[in-house]
């Protein structure tokens, strides 16, 4: 790339430059996509996910009752402990057990979901197999309900809604992966384009020569094209053919 005596690169230059390698950017973005797509649809493996809610609080005697705001209040403060004893080997451990001969079983993962002032949070699996998911989340929550009594003094436990199956996919998710691959080649192909002509050492101009190196030009010999050498090429043999019958002639 050109650049101006006190080194400083015009918006014109980088124009240049990149219409220069236009194709090397747009092959480049064009092979990045192509392999954000193959890995998307024939390496990733899709996953499913499905959620169950639950509520807990505690009862509370008739004699209590106007201490219900403050235990609500509690409970929604005791959802970070019910998380990490869902996600402990207490309870996975049990649902592993229960669902071993499910496919995707082994590889599911649970999380726990949960909203701001609300007692109702979600246990959410995702696996490689929709009914799994689904029944993955089902027995983590029976089984935190059978054993959280034991655990802490909790005596209320709610199942407020079910997990069911969801066919469609949560990852990977298909079109971010292919706009990511696009905007990557962009990036890689005008960081290629830069790269090469600015390690490209070659002269460009006479002025080049005299003002940044301060060399003396000489002269410029011009590029002559093949056509231009095959048709010259054509001419003297012409030229000759037609001597050599003038000279037999004489």
């Amino acid at each position: 790339m050109d650049q101006t005596s006190n080194n400083v690169v015009t918006f014109s230059e980088i124009m240049l430059t990149l219409r220069k390698h236009i194709k090397l950017i747009l092959g480049t973005t064009v092979i990045v996509t192509a392999l954000a797509a193959i890995f998307t649809f024939f390496i990733m493996t899709p996953k499913y996910s499905a959620g169950t809610q639950i509520l807990v609080n505690r009862k509370l005697d008739d004699s209590m009752q106007g201490a219900q705001l403050q235990a609500n209040q509690a409970d929604v403060q005791m959802i970070s402990t019910y998380k990490d004893i869902i996600t402990s080997p207490v309870i996975q451990k049990d649902v592993k057990k229960q669902t071993k001969n499910q496919p995707g079983s082994a590889d599911s993962d649970v999380s726990i979901e949960t909203q701001t002032n609300s007692q109702v949070f979600t246990i959410n699996v995702t696996s490689t197999d929709p009914h799994t998911a689904a029944s993955v989340a089902n027995k983590t929550a029976d089984v935190f309900k059978n054993k959280i009594g034991k655990i802490m003094s909790i005596n209320n436990v709610t199942i407020v809604s079910k997990a069911v199956a969801d066919d469609k996919p949560v990852s990977p998710r298909t079109s971010l992966n292919i706009l990511a691959g696009v905007v990557l080649g962009l990036i890689l192909g005008v960081e290629l384009a830069f790269l090469s002509e600015f390690n490209d050492k070659t002269i460009k101009d006479e002025d080049y020569l005299t003002n940044d190196l301060g060399l003396t030009s000489l002269g410029i010999v011009n590029e002559i094209s093949q056509k231009d050498i095959d048709r010259q090429v054509r001419e003297q043999a012409s030229g000759s053919e037609h001597a050599d019958n003038m000279r037999r002639r004489v």
